[in-house]
């Protein structure tokens, strides 16, 4: 993965270009980490190989894995990084077209980028935290942290 700083601003925005086979989820968490991001947000257009959604279910309280093994188009991914236990979180929703021209969505688990995936990153100039929610058990953004 390559990268490049747009602005010396308060807002930080960042170009992320993805490699082939390059895993999203995991490349995007290390450079957060290494860039001590926390209060991010970013889009993105690309092609995945492979990608896991997930749908998360209420009753169960986990995501229900639907995995595509297939060349995708991202038609739109979004998301944003905050601190969750110290540490960047990334949080990110995709719709990814298919070759006949149906589409899916959900929560990315994992996503494998062929050929090229472009992110457009902002750092905010306040970190955002995550708490877990004891009612869903979900690391939801806390405003009061």
């Amino acid at each position: 993965m390559k990268f490049q700083t747009l602005g010396p601003n308060k807002e930080n925005t960042f170009v992320l270009v993805f490699d082939k086979g390059d895993e999203f989820i995991s490349e995007l968490t290390n450079f957060a980490k290494n860039s001590k991001l926390a209060g991010s947000h970013f889009t993105a257009i690309g092609a995945f190989r492979d990608v896991t959604l997930g749908y998360f279910d209420r009753q169960k309280k986990d995501y229900k894995k639907i995995p595509i093994e297939e060349q995708v188009e991202v038609l739109s991914l979004v998301g944003d990084i905050a601190l969750k236990d110290s540490t960047p979180n990334v949080h990110a929703h995709v719709v990814v077209g298919m070759s006949d021209g149906t589409a899916h969505g959900g929560h990315i688990l994992a996503a494998h980028v062929w050929p090229t995936l472009e992110v457009v990153l902002t750092e905010s100039p306040r970190h955002l935290c995550r708490k877990t929610d004891k009612e869903t058990g979900l690391a939801l953004i806390d405003l009061d942290t």
